[in-house]
């Protein structure tokens, strides 16, 4: 141990005038277990304390033993029990905000673009088609074509989401403003 940690630990025990360092550093050390050498260079051993307060009576302690490993058990347990009522309860949590996506065939759906791509816009969009939906498998998979061509291929229904866009032709009017016009009588 160098003197900077000795005076360190010393500074946090001693009285402000300093008088009673010489009383306090074999304490001092001995608090923040460190060890102490004296000038023969032997180790100060304090556990002599400590011996008082074992309990030497065997079946006592074997009996206390077994208490304090019960008691350990039933925490665990309780532990054990809270993790998974707090697990259930998240799930729940998380769940009731997932909206359950089924696909029927004839519906049109986009399809998520997951492949990796350099420089991609950052706000370019990654759902492509719309494709419609040609067969629905009870594995989860899903078979669509396009659009334009009679292709199809089967993808994870994970990557598909229905498609809302509108196919129908929309009414337009146009109004015209136009200055109105202001009559001369004064």
């Amino acid at each position: 141990m160098s003197n900077r940690e000795i005076k360190s630990v010393l500074t946090k025990t001693v009285n402000a005038t300093r008088t009673d360092w010489a009383k306090k550093l074999d304490y001092a050390l001995w608090v923040y277990r460190t060890a102490f050498k004296t000038p023969i260079v032997e180790l100060e051993h304090r556990a002599w304390w400590a011996m008082k307060q074992l309990n030497h009576d065997m079946e006592a302690a074997g009996t206390n033993r077994d208490t304090e490993l019960h008691e350990l058990d039933e925490f665990q347990f309780l532990t054990f029990e809270s993790t998974r009522l707090y697990k259930e309860r998240m799930k729940r949590l998380h769940d009731k905000n997932i909206v359950e996506r089924n696909f029927n065939p004839g519906d049109m759906v986009l399809l998520y673009n997951s492949r990796l791509r350099l420089f991609l816009g950052k706000l370019k969009s990654r759902w492509s088609g719309p494709f419609r939906v040609v067969e629905v498998f009870p594995s989860g998979a899903v078979e669509i074509a396009s659009k334009k061509d009679s292709h199809t291929f089967r993808v994870n229904e994970q990557r598909l989401k229905l498609y809302v866009g509108m196919d129908e032709c929309k009414e337009v009017s146009v109004i015209h403003m136009t200055e109105p016009q202001r009559s001369s009588e004064p």
